[in-house]
């Protein structure tokens, strides 16, 4: 059969991976207005150089391992498909070009790794950080990524659903950032000062619209070469995201009789991160349900490490772990059986099956992703000081400019 090409799929793959390497520039403002002004740029170039290493690392080898050939029928890793060898384009057949797919992908690993950042900012250093990132893609995401988005991964094979990152990059990177803050335990000014506030609102809420417009092509392009299913996605993401932020917003008003600086965008940030693995597969009423759930579950959620004792700097374990869970969690209710996948969910008809599936797979990404997050961020900072020392902490990571 003679190989083809899609022009229209592969434009519209291509805008998405644009819209989503923009979401890591948009998180480095979200994350650098709520963030100290000495910690500022340190704070940017974490995101930024996520970009470099994961893609240095993505077309290295990264690529084949996550989406090659599956390594023994187990469905842990896979092999081959190094296109950085290749000396012309390999072409997917009758569909869009395997760079393509690379491309949209790898921006999927360089925004997970991104926000890993959130849980330590303030108290790690540049340098150490781009060795963690190396060892953290290699041994945790691409493995993951492989069991879910791969069709040889065995979360896959299994019948696991996550339409577009809700297991691989919501959930993955809060339960990893609750691991590397507790590697490197709390801050100095952990409970020393009243609860940090964003010292920059324009900043935040720049950083955040161009979260949400990312998040367009996150979701819809996640749909590849389905027109109908990436305007579901696209629809869905857009109720959730508008639909949590009205009921964070009426909660604190219930709550502490006024609105918060931030509240309202915190709470579309939790819609958006619960909505992504669903957002294929259920309907506008699903994607209602997702988001007022979501914005319940997580006002309290980011609220637990006051109490229990863990800097989780920026919320990243409140909003991304616990809202992807919410997400993952809900579609084995919620999938309508009738986008993306056949299978439905307990509200549509579907057996318990899938709920239970969904949990498993909850599971097994999140004891993996902390154990060997945690295990990574002892090893680097014994190795390589990922953690400043208490002078240059309390002076700023940014002073005279010395990040490294």
């Amino acid at each position: 059969m003679e190989e083809t090409l899609n022009t229209g799929d592969s434009a519209w793959v291509l805008v998405s991976f644009a819209m989503v390497l923009l979401m890591t520039p948009g998180l480095a403002l979200f994350y650098g207005g709520m963030v100290r002004a000495k910690n500022l740029v340190s704070v940017l170039y974490m995101s930024f150089v996520s970009i470099a290493v994961v893609t240095v690392i993505w077309f290295v080898y990264g690529f084949g391992l996550a989406f090659g050939e599956d390594v023994g029928g187990l469905g842990l890793i896979g092999w081959g498909q190094w296109e950085f060898f290749r000396t012309t384009p390999s072409v997917m057949r009758e569909v869009i070009p395997v760079y393509v797919f690379s491309l949209f992908r790898l921006v999927f690993a360089i925004i997970t790794l991104a926000l890993i950042s959130g849980s330590v900012a303030n108290r790690v250093r540049l340098g150490p950080w781009m060795i963690f990132g190396v060892i953290w893609v290699t041994l945790v995401y691409l493995p993951v990524a492989h069991w879910v988005f791969s069709k040889g991964g065995w979360l896959n094979r299994w019948g696991v659903l996550d339409f577009a990152g809700g297991l691989v990059v919501e959930l993955n990177s809060g339960i990893a950032g609750l691991a590397l803050a507790l590697a490197l335990g709390p801050g100095l000014s952990f409970r020393r000062e009243e609860p940090p506030r964003p010292k920059n609102i324009p900043l935040v809420m720049t950083g955040m619209g161009l979260l949400w417009f990312g998040w367009f092509g996150f979701n819809g392009g996640s749909a590849l070469t389905d027109g109908a299913l990436a305007a579901n996605a696209v629809v869905n993401t857009m109720m959730c995201g508008c639909v949590a932020m009205l009921v964070w917003m009426l909660l604190e008003r219930a709550r502490f009789g006024h609105f918060s600086r931030l509240g309202g965008t915190t709470g579309a940030l939790a819609g958006l991160v619960a909505i992504t693995p669903a957002c294929g597969y259920v309907n506008l009423f699903g994607a209602t349900a997702i988001g007022i759930v979501a914005a319940v579950v997580c006002t309290y959620a980011v609220e637990i490490k006051t109490t229990v004792g863990y800097d989780d700097t920026l919320d990243v374990a409140g909003i991304h772990g616990v809202g992807g869970i919410v997400g993952v969690t809900l579609l084995g209710l919620l999938a309508t059986g009738k986008y993306g996948s056949a299978t439905a969910g307990l509200v549509f008809g579907g057996s318990i099956a899938l709920l239970g599936k969904q949990l498993v797979a909850i599971l097994a990404v999140g004891a993996y992703s902390f154990v060997l997050t945690y295990l990574i961020g002892k090893v680097v900072d014994k190795l390589f000081n990922l953690r400043p020392g208490p002078r240059e902490e309390a002076l700023g990571l940014d002073t005279e400019l010395r990040i490294g």
